[in-house]
Order: structure tokens, then C-alpha cells, then sequence
């Protein structure tokens, strides 16, 4: 935790100095929202602070019930031992000595217990967090499976993990980030699999996170741990909102790295390969689910070099042979073919993100204006070709087919990057760019790990879980590149049936 100006204050036995210390703090009584509760007890004054909106009011009103009973108990020996042990059962309670901590609780939802004459603070876990039920995420669906998905609490969140792996070795280490927003971040990983140095490096970086707060939540915090490199595009973390596959990504030997406030948890490291595999592969039979994996393969190759390729051909009609003639284009258009193809990119991203910031029942309305006003209308007026229309639906459909999205953005700019190379020199400028593309894959890394793994470098037995969707009975290895520490999951042999 961040040091402030309040983390030397320690609590006094003067009742009114806290509340006057504490008043300053949260703004009482300007803040609306945070609610101060005085009463007196056993002829002892008691200070009851929260946050309106984040305690559970029938538990609140079950605890001041407690409290009242205690006006004919002697409350001058061992104040806190009785209210902590005797009155208030059923509820993680703590005892807090410092003003940066309780401040911090308070501000987390808890509510804080003052008592005339002590210098601790009780601590009472009350919290009723304003949220929405786990439902299943709209861009990781499944046809037959769980349909659970993390929500923005990450109390709920770790409970959807702690449901799929109940396993002592679980640790979910907690810390806090953001000098004002004291935002919660924690790394859950499997002790007994989790590679140790990845395990204090992930911790390590983000305790060094030295800012205010962290409202874009995990995304800000990726930044920071890996650094921002402006010129590569590439997700070198994956996210993922179901739990299921985070739990399977723990049982590998990765580390999973969930932050409050947001639906998505930071899984890492990861390789290029970790962002085309999805979860129906392994709801399906696994010649079902090899099938469905290389559709992917090749929606996500058309999403990446289809287009440049096309382009290359169309211009250089001449060097194709006979039997590829058919990729010409038999009318230009009233403007050049390049600035067609990046009018057409621009146009579809367009069209992209007005559909997200478009509401439900106008989307289908949005979808008629882009097909028939916008598309056909340019094509009969001679704007476009009606080949440029064709390959770019196809690669528009090979981008929605990429399972991370992260990867599908990442593709787009390097598609782009390639039709920019091949409007500057043909098939030699394609050529160029695939090559300076594949450098750029082949020195990311990903913690320590190779992007490209198990490609390069090379690793035959991981390439081909890569390549097919194998059975589970004889996936018994762990990756070899998180080196884990234990490398087999389950007992040799059983992979004979």
C-alpha cells in the first residue's frame, strides 16, 4: 500500500480525536455517502462508520441489536474481547490500530467500530456489494457448457474460481494499487505448479505501481508489468472472462491475475497460440474439436494476409499464372484500387463501433443502413468493386472468428501494415512485411516466454496440442515452457485406455 499523510496516525483513547480525525478524512458530513452512527453503550460512547450503499442493512441492524443488549454488561474490562468474541458472531471481524488501514476498510465497505477509551478499531465485514450476477460472456460463448462469467467484484470472482479448484494450494495473494484509488489486485496461482520466479515477478511489478488509481482496472495494470510497447500490437497477456478457463490456465502453471471492478482476468504469460484456442473446442469430441480449431486457423490466416495478398494479385495481373486470373477485378471503379481497399477497412471499423456504442433494438436498423444505403449503393454509383466487397467480408467474418479480441485488433493493424507495404511495392513490399512481422512476433516474450513457443523455439510433443485439440487422458504434461513445478497431471499410464 501507498504511503500517505495518515499512515504513521495511530488510533488514540480519545474517542472524539478519532472521530474528528476520521470526519476530516471522509468529508463528514459533505460526503453523503458515508454514514456515522453514534451511540452509547454500557456508558461507553461507540462510533459506527461505512458507506452507504456497500454494508448489508439487515446485518447492520442484527449487530446494533447486539449492541443494545450490552447496556446492563460491564463493559470496563475487556471492552473488545467482548464485543469482538462475545456479541459479534458469524462475521469476519478484525482488530485495526492504524488510520491508513481503517481508512481503507471503511472505504472497501466494511464498517468501522469505535469504543471510548481504546486504541483499536473493530473491523466488521458487513459488505453488500452493488452488483450483477455471473452470467455467461457475450464474446467467449459456448454452445454446451458452464454459463457463468466473472462480474466486476472480485470477491465473486475468486469465489468462481475457489468452486472449480478446491485445492488447499490455491493462494490468492492480495495487494493493493492506486494511491487514492486503492484498487484491489490479486494474483491467484497454484503453489505446488506455479513456477516460483514467475510467481514473484508478476508480484513483484505490480507492487512497484506508483499512481494515483487504476480505473481502466486490469488493462492499466498489464501496462505497467509488461511496459507499453507503442510499435507491437500484440496481446502479450490473454483475458479471459470465464472462470472455467482460468482455472484450467492455473492447473498449467500459469498465473492469473484478477483486479476489482472488472469482469476480465489477466492470464499470463502467453504465446500467439494461447489466443486462438477457445472453449468449445474442449465441449465438443476432440475430432470435433481438431476440426473447429483449424477453421480458426484459417479465418484468423484470411483475417491477416488475404487482403494484402489479393491486393498484390490484382495490381500485378500479369505475373499470375492462367489458372489465377480469376483474382483480377474486372472494373476498377471511378477511384484507384488501393484507396478503395483502405476506404473499405475504414469504412467496416466504422461500422464496428457504432454497433458497439449503438442500443439493442437500432443495431438491426444500423446493419440495413451498411448493407444496402452504404454498400450496394456505392457499388452501383462505382465506388467500389464488388470484389474489394467480397474480400472484405470474408476477412471481417475471419476476425469475428478470432477468439481473443485482443488478437483480431492486433491482426487488423498488421493487416493494414501489409496492404500499406504492398501498395508501396507490390509482391517484394509483401514479402518485406511478412518478414518484418514475424521478427516482430519472433522477439516478443511474454515474461520470459517466447511468443512464438512452441513454433520457436521449436518443441514437436507441445506444437502438436497446438496444432490438433488431443484428447485429455493423454494430455499428461504440463508446458514445459512455464517450467513448472509439478510437470505431470495425472499418474503415468493412464493415458493406455
Amino acid at each position: 500500500m501507498d504511503n500517505s499523510s495518515e499512515s504513521n496516525v495511530k488510533v488514540s483513547k480519545h474517542y472524539q480525536k478519532n472521530l474528528d480525525y476520521l470526519n476530516r478524512e471522509l468529508g463528514v458530513p459533505d460526503n453523503f455517502d458515508i454514514v456515522l452512527r453514534e451511540m452509547t453503550i454500557g456508558g461507553k460512547k461507540i462510533a459506527i462508520y461505512s458507506v452507504n450503499g456497500m454494508v448489508d442493512t439487515q446485518v447492520v441492524s442484527i449487530i446494533l441489536e447486539a449492541l443494545v443488549e450490552l447496556e446492563r454488561a460491564d463493559l470496563v474490562v475487556n471492552t473488545l474481547q467482548t464485543l469482538v468474541k462475545g456479541r459479534i458472531v458469524g462475521l469476519q471481524v478484525s482488530e485495526v490500530d492504524t488510520m491508513d488501514k481503517i481508512l481503507y476498510f471503511i472505504l472497501s465497505g466494511p464498517m468501522a467500530l469505535f469504543v471510548e477509551g481504546q486504541e483499536k478499531a473493530i473491523i466488521i465485514d458487513a459488505r453488500s456489494f452493488p452488483a450483477r450476477s455471473p452470467s455467461e460472456p457475450d464474446i467467449e460463448r459456448v454452445t454446451r457448457g458452464a454459463r457463468d462469467g466473472f462480474t466486476e467484484t472480485l470477491a465473486f470472482n475468486t469465489a468462481l474460481i475457489r468452486r472449480r479448484l478446491r485445492d488447499p494450494k490455491l493462494r490468492l495473494k492480495l495487494m493493493q494499487v492506486g494511491r487514492r484509488s486503492k484498487t484491489d489486485v490479486c494474483v491467484a496461482y497454484i503453489e505446488d505448479i506455479t513456477n516460483d520466479d514467475l510467481v514473484k515477478e508478476i508480484s513483484e511489478e505490480i507492487q512497484k505501481i506508483k499512481i494515483d488509481g487504476i480505473p481502466m482496472a486490469e488493462k492499466s495494470v498489464e501496462e505497467f508489468i509488461l511496459g507499453s510497447k507503442i510499435w507491437n500490437p500484440y496481446p502479450r497477456v490473454r483475458y479471459t472472462e470465464r472462470p472455467d478457463v482460468a482455472a484450467v490456465h492455473l492447473l498449467e502453471g500459469h498465473v492469473v491475475v484478477l483486479v476489482d471492478t472488472s469482469p476480465s482476468v489477466m492470464i499470463a504469460p502467453a504465446t500467439f497460440w494461447s489466443h486462438t484456442q477457445h472453449a468449445e473446442e474442449y465441449r465438443q469430441e476432440p475430432i470435433v474439436g481438431a476440426y473447429l480449431r483449424w477453421v480458426r486457423f484459417m479465418g484468423i490466416f484470411a483475417a491477416l494476409f488475404l487482403l494484402p495478398l489479393w491486393l498484390a494479385c490484382a495490381l500485378n495481373p500479369h505475373l499470375l499464372p492462367e489458372w489465377l486470373q480469376f483474382l483480377g477485378i474486372q472494373e476498377v471503379g471511378k477511384i484507384g484500387l488501393i484507396p478503395q481497399v483502405f476506404l473499405a477497412e475504414f469504412g467496416v471499423d466504422l461500422v464496428r463501433m457504432a454497433a458497439i456504442h449503438t442500443p439493442g433494438p437500432l443495431t438491426v436498423a444500423l446493419g440495413l443502413i451498411a448493407t444496402f444505403m452504404i454498400g450496394d449503393v456505392a457499388i452501383k454509383v462505382g465506388l467500389f468493386a464488388q470484389e474489394i466487397i467480397v474480400y472484405i467480408a470474408i476477412v471481417t467474418v475471419g476476425t469475428f472468428a478470432t477468439p481473443s479480441y485482443e488478437l483480431a485488433q492486433a491482426n487488423r493493424l498488421a493487416r493494414l501494415f501489409l496492404l500499406v507495404m504492398v501498395a508501396l511495392n507490390n509482391f517484394i513490399g509483401l514479402a518485406i512485411g511478412v518478414l518484418i512481422l514475424f521478427f516482430l512476433l519472433w522477439r516478443t516474450k511474454s515474461f520470459g516466454v517466447p511468443y512464438l513457443w512452441p513454433l520457436l523455439p521449436l518443441d514437436i510433443k507441445a506444437l502438436g496440442t497446438v496444432l490438433v485439440r488431443s484428447p485429455l487422458p493423454i494430455k499428461n504434461k504440463r508446458p514445459s515452457i512455464l517450467k513448472p513445478k509439478d510437470t505431470i497431471r495425472q499418474p503415468q499410464g493412464h493415458d493406455e485406455k
